[in-house]
């Protein structure tokens, strides 16, 4: 996952202009953003998540001042830290009450008393991380090899690792024991015997995008939605069974983490841009855009409150780049610091 730090500058002019129109969405549709607390805190981001049985939301900081941040689900009031835990990822196992960052090693924390536990040794440089309820693992995802490690929720302990052909970015679970894994540098889907930790298939859609961010599924209907950044931002849905291609749309620049809500049968993606794109499911082979919502500039990445269906996201104002600052990654421009108390969750849902 890029890092929030190198969002391209013309993101960042557009977050004042963006800032009125996010408190009332954008095309029409059923979304809006229904509430904006901010609640500062130093140190960059990148993934949110969240225990809806323990109504907890957790945002982990990076950076000198960072540490794993929590929040009540419901009210977005800060109910807790644990300092110094300072990563890109959170996952909890509802059931072990366990917690993992995407430290390195990874630190496994109580969710109950946020105490830290232990740490557990791992290859490569986590960032992404998923919970697989099937058989509660996590599933720690990397750019260096080892692309994906497993760790047992309940002992902590590394199961093994599985050797994709490409850079992991985001992991589902189908929930029956198969994990699909958008793979960023090759354009395609990995599919993962969640048991045998072995991969069964790999679907190409390299002609279609590449540089693979979210990934979502659609367990019931083996419906998957693969979203690349480049040359154009694009959602591929596909069959999960055999990675045929049934539909594709363009979306925001810069989409992230996405979800899909079996609930209201919707594909989210949160779009760095200041968007966020809802899909609607009209059938298993039936698609359509049914809203692009407008949000906030940098709120490129989503956690689903499967028991509200609100969706929860971040993002943060920040000065103007100065005009020599170096380029980021992939040519994208550097901009300039956060400005220090804005950053703020944001709750979507329908009014």
């Amino acid at each position: 996952m890029r890092p929030i730090s190198v969002v391209a500058a013309a993101v960042a002019v557009m977050m004042s202009a963006s800032i009125g129109m996010a408190q009332h969405g954008g095309a029409a549709g059923p979304y809006k953003v229904l509430k904006t607390a901010k609640v500062g805190g130093e140190g960059g981001f990148d993934y949110i998540s969240a225990d809806v049985e323990g109504r907890r939301l957790y945002m982990p900081r990076s950076g000198a001042m960072g540490q794993l941040t929590v929040f009540n689900l419901d009210t977005l009031e800060p109910v807790g830290s644990i300092a110094e835990v300072r990563s890109g990822g959170a996952a909890v196992d509802p059931k072990s009450h366990h917690g993992f960052s995407t430290t390195k090693p990874i630190t496994m924390w109580d969710a109950s008393t946020l105490k830290v536990i232990k740490t557990i040794d791992v290859d490569g440089r986590p960032d992404g991380i998923m919970f697989d309820p099937y058989n509660e693992r996590v599933w720690v995802l990397s750019h260096m090899p080892p692309y994906a490690t497993v760790i047992d929720a309940k002992e902590g302990t590394v199961v093994g690792t599985v050797d994709l052909v490409g850079t992991a970015e985001q992991a589902v679970s189908d929930g029956r024991g198969t994990v699909y894994i958008n793979i960023s540098d090759k354009g395609g889907v990995a599919v993962v015997n969640a048991n045998k930790l072995t991969v069964t298939a790999n679907y190409d859609l390299s002609a279609r995008g590449v540089h693979g961010s979210g990934m979502a599924v659609d367990a019931k209907n083996h419906v998957l939605f693969a979203y690349y950044r480049d040359p154009k931002p694009v959602v591929v849905i596909l069959n999960a069974d055999n990675g045929n291609i049934l539909a594709s749309f363009p979306t925001g620049e810069g989409a992230d983490t996405v979800a899909f809500n079996p609930a209201t049968m919707e594909a989210i993606s949160a779009e760095a841009a200041g968007s966020m794109t809802f899909i609607k499911e009209n059938s298993p082979t039936s698609f359509a855009v049914e809203q692009t919502l407008q949000t906030k500039a940098g709120a490129k990445t989503l956690t689903l409150d499967t028991k509200t269906n609100h969706v929860l996201t971040m993002t943060a104002d920040y000065e103007a780049a100065p005009a020599n600052a170096p380029a980021g990654p992939g040519g994208r421009a550097a901009r300039g610091p956060m400005v220090s108390g804005s950053f703020s969750i944001l709750m979507i849902g329908k009014q």
